[in-house]
């Protein structure tokens, strides 16, 4: 694999990401009601927890995104 190669790989991971991100944000700032209600029959968990596991989830990905996706990405086109 050359450098153009991973370049480009982890452009398009990057891309999907954030949008996979963005999507789920969406989601749930816009209608929290509605994801919970979707997922209350899989999930018995309060109100509050549900919360709280939600943004914690939403942190933590942005962070994986961050570091596994979007760091290496600006690294290749720097050195590339």
């Amino acid at each position: 694999m050359d450098i153009q190669t991973l370049t480009e790989f982890f452009k398009w991971c990057t891309i999907l990401n954030v949008g996979l991100l963005a999507f789920w944000s969406v989601w749930f700032l816009f209608a929290p009601d509605l994801v919970y209600c979707l997922q209350r029959p899989w999930f018995s968990a309060s109100r509050e927890a549900w919360d709280l596991v939600m943004y914690s989830f939403l942190g933590a990905f942005k962070i994986f995104v961050l570091v596994l996706n979007v760091v290496p990405w600006v690294a290749l086109l720097i050195i590339g």
